[in-house]
């Protein structure tokens, strides 16, 4: 895609679309940008696009004509009908990650799956960084890549945390090692089918040669798919026991190709999913050249992200957790997973196109109650009808308030939602910081 000189048109007006903004400017393009929200509403950004002097127009289909290109946030819908009408001009359009990946210095470390790719992306930016190998760390987790291309440089690896959303516009984008922790339903109110959510997580591998890495979990159908049909390297990882070439968990222990790495109890964060972490940043930062015993050293001072399973306090002998991040189905399962009982979940925000009823057993064995909240309430409510107490709370305020009233001591109040933020927030970042600014008035008025 010819960048210098080019009328490139933005879409969508968030972090990504600024930073694709920023990078195309440097590289000589005139870029306009649009967003379905006026720049009045865009308070975070509005400022900026001023300050560079580049025209915005409100989105509509004449702003996608008379343009040469057209590069879209991780947000806005591939299948949107202004790209398929401009794409049918013979319209190049890409997304911000494609963009950023042309201009990126040093090799690429690029990590998905359904659930666990921040915290596995943030441990190994964190191992790395301990080990003395020089590394930033971007993508779906704080900075989009393109605002990564400045402080990139070569012998440095750029570790990214990437969406479905963000690999099903990619061309030539090459990681160096890529990771798919695991494949499970997500996204279908984006992607509509399974089917077209794994195969946008496939693309991290169609760009990779017999040179580059491909990290997979050996205990997933889908990943087991994407290694039989990959031209790269690859190593798998497993809970369940040994796999000849990669790592595994094995009565208690982590082993790389058989040989001892750690103690599964030295891991900080909670839960079996985060030893499934652990083995995959274990194997993305030994393809640096960082040494085993180093590795394994920063990975037991690891202490997790903010929003994954946070322990929030313990307020009159009722303990809190934040894992606003758990978006979907299977997060909350993992969640529900890392606790043995006595659990009040809130449940609850924008419906993905998700089954709750999976949640039923787990739900009726280790939970007092669910605490509804948010647009999704009703089909929640449907889906676990029967399973146990439900409490229709509106927001997670009152949920938090009814939760506090009816826990004893010993039980846990845990936030997992499920579910998107956006009916009630902007993210999960701010639900989130919502719920732990709740849960510490409570410790005040206790």
């Amino acid at each position: 895609m010819r960048i210098e000189g080019a009328d490139i048109l933005v879409v969508g007006m968030g972090k990504s679309g600024l930073a694709a903004i920023e990078l195309l400017l440097e590289h000589g393009a005139r870029p306009r940008a649009t967003d379905r929200k006026g720049l009045d509403d865009l308070p975070a950004i509005a400022p900026r696009i001023r300050e560079l002097c580049v025209p915005f127009a409100v989105q509509s289909p004449e702003v996608f004509e008379g343009v040469d290109s057209i590069v879209i946030s991780p947000g806005v819908p591939a299948d949107l009908a202004e790209l398929e009408a401009a794409r049918a001009r013979g319209v190049s359009v890409i997304g911000e990650l494609e963009l950023a990946g042309a201009y990126l210095k040093g090799d690429i470390i690029g990590i998905t799956g359904a659930n666990g790719k921040t915290t596995t992306t943030a441990l190994v930016g964190h191992i790395l960084a301990h080990c003395g190998v020089p590394v930033q760390v971007g993508g779906n987790i704080g900075r989009p890549p393109a605002a990564m291309v400045a402080g990139s440089k070569p012998g440095q690896w750029n570790v990214l945390e990437l969406s479905s959303f963000q690999l099903e516009t990619i061309e030539k984008f090459r990681a160096r090692v890529g990771v798919v922790i695991n494949v499970t339903p997500d996204h279908l109110d984006r992607h509509h089918t399974f089917a077209r959510y794994a195969a946008a997580k496939e693309r991290l591998f169609e760009n990779q040669g017999p040179d580059d890495v491909a990290i997979l979990s050996a205990d997933d159908a889908t990943c087991m798919d994407y290694a039989r049909r990959t031209k790269s390297r690859t190593l798998l990882f497993s809970l369940k026991g040994p796999v000849d070439k990669g790592a595994y968990l094995d009565d208690g222990k982590l082993y790389v190709d058989g040989g001892f790495l750690m103690d599964a109890a030295a891991i900080p964060m909670r839960g079996l999913h985060n030893v499934e972490n652990t083995l995959t940043a274990v194997l993305a930062a030994r393809e640096t050249g960082a040494p085993l015993a180093s590795i394994a050293a920063a990975a037991g001072t690891f202490p997790g992200v903010e929003h994954r399973i946070e322990f929030v306090r313990t307020v009159n002998g009722v303990s809190f957790y934040n894992d606003s991040k758990a978006t979907n189905v299977d997060a909350t399962q993992k969640a529900i997973d890392a606790f043995e009982g006595g659990l009040w979940l809130i449940l609850g925000g924008k419906d993905k196109g998700s089954d709750y009823r999976t949640l039923r057993p787990s739900l009726a064995a280790k939970a007092h109650a669910v605490l509804l909240v948010g647009a999704a309430s009703a089909k929640i409510a449907d889906h676990l009808a029967g399973t146990l107490l439900l409490m229709d709370c509106g927001t997670i305020a009152e949920a938090v308030r009814i939760a506090y009233e009816k826990a004893r001591p010993g039980d846990t109040v845990l936030l997992a939602p499920a579910c998107a933020s956006f009916d009630q927030f902007s993210g999960y970042e701010e639900r989130g910081r919502v719920f732990k600014g709740l849960v510490s008035r409570l410790e005040e008025k206790a």
